[in-house]
């Protein structure tokens, strides 16, 4: 009876020890750094930055934006938050027999925030919605709304100061951005910049 008791006794310990271990793993949300230098509670920052390449494959058309741009305001609070207040997109053309007749985030503000999947830090974009319309005689798109919507992951990479999207990242993640029940693929890598008080600090997450 006395090895019994003893027995429970040590299962027990292990699963205080390991709630412990879990509660902590938690709490440690990334959150957004400047020069190595936390962004303090209450206090805001935007961050801007554009497309070095992106591409949007819906089913039947890629589409490509020679200026893909984004504003946005971070924060910490319980982890790194934040949210995309403008993304600007222009001079955008499709693959194969489509062309872009028009284009447009929709819905904003989109928020956003910080996560950690192993040893890498990831912005996740909520409530992502663009409006595009084809046309062309033969693309199989044109003549109505094509609606893109759903969540996005990607992976930020600290030293070169971008974040990228790819299959990969959304993989990852657990993200997925969908045309009706068709899946997209999004890929694309971005700068990072701040560009207020903060301006031409290094950002971290």
């Amino acid at each position: 009876m006395k090895t019994r008791r003893i027995a429970v006794a040590a299962v027990m310990v292990v699963m205080a020890l390991a709630s412990a271990s879990l509660a902590a793993t938690a709490s440690a949300a990334p959150v957004w750094k400047f020069n190595g230098t936390e962004l303090g509670a209450g206090k805001t920052e935007t961050i801007v930055g554009a497309a070095i390449a992106s591409k949007l494959t819906v089913p039947g058309a890629t589409t490509e934006c020679e200026h893909f741009l984004y504003n946005s305001k971070v924060k910490n609070e319980a982890g790194g938050k934040g949210e995309i207040t403008e993304l600007p997109l222009y001079e955008c053309k499709a693959s194969g027999s489509c062309t872009v007749e028009s284009i447009a985030a929709e819905k904003l503000p989109w928020p956003l925030h910080l996560a950690t999947f192993g040893v890498k830090d990831y912005v996740i974009i909520e409530g992502v919605k663009v409006g595009i319309k084809y046309a062309g005689a033969l693309c199989a798109l044109s003549g109505t709304l094509t609606i893109v919507k759903g969540t996005a992951g990607g992976e930020i990479n600290n030293e070169a100061q971008t974040v990228t999207f790819s299959k990969s990242t959304f993989e990852t993640t657990g993200t997925s951005l969908k045309v009706g029940s068709s899946s997209v693929e999004w890929s694309g890598v971005f700068t990072a910049e701040p560009f207020e008080t903060l301006r031409e600090e290094k950002i971290e997450a």
